[in-house]
């Protein structure tokens, strides 16, 4: 059978939404037809085991979350300096707070790697690319810091997210003050 990649991304989307919404124990094949509005066994159709599905979730996440290319052809295109690695770092916050059930889904795969060795290979795997792609960005740009601040960084936003989407420690402060400070203090 021909796989139509509009429908995977479709029920993959779907996928994201019950899992930011049931975690990752309410995410079944069945869970996601549903919402996919696609006939009962659509889904086990394009992602034949549960494996297989949180693959295609983690995929799509990549996806929802890259940056996109004006962004990235604009900063190209700067001088290198801290207000540009903030600039950089908010656009990292922005997509991930603006894209709520991805965030949220992304926050619960990784929360079944700590269960499921076969999803923390996975999500090892892809976050290990993730932080190579960021390391290899801030080196071509120029930008303060290398593997180890990034490292940081990612740690920082983490928190930052899991605050900002449930419920916040300091609701009063902006998130652009928060991560203007976290540029200040990482990179000496």
């Amino acid at each position: 059978m021909a796989k139509n990649e509009t429908r995977r991304r479709l029920i993959a989307d779907a996928g994201l939404a019950v899992l930011a919404a049931d975690g990752s124990r309410g995410l079944t094949h069945r869970a996601v037809d549903s919402p996919a509005g696609v006939p009962t066994g659509t889904t086990s159709n394009y992602f034949r085991t549960r494996d297989a599905l949180v693959e295609g979730l983690v995929e799509r996440i990549g996806e929802r979350l890259a940056p996109s290319d004006d962004d990235l052809a604009r900063r190209a295109g700067e001088a290198p300096s801290r207000e540009l690695f903030a600039d950089y770092v908010r656009d990292i916050v922005r997509r991930l707070s603006g894209d709520r059930d991805v965030t949220l889904a992304l926050f619960e795969l990784r929360l079944e790697s700590s269960r499921r060795p076969e999803s923390a290979a996975l999500l090892g795997a892809w976050q290990k690319a993730g932080l190579d792609g960021d390391v290899a960005f801030n080196e071509s740009a120029g930008l303060p810091g290398g593997r180890r601040e990034i490292a940081l960084f990612h740690y920082a936003i983490d928190g930052l997210l899991l605050d900002r989407l449930t419920t916040p420690i300091d609701p009063e402060t902006s998130t652009d003050e928060i991560v203007d400070d976290l540029v200040e203090g990482l990179l000496r």
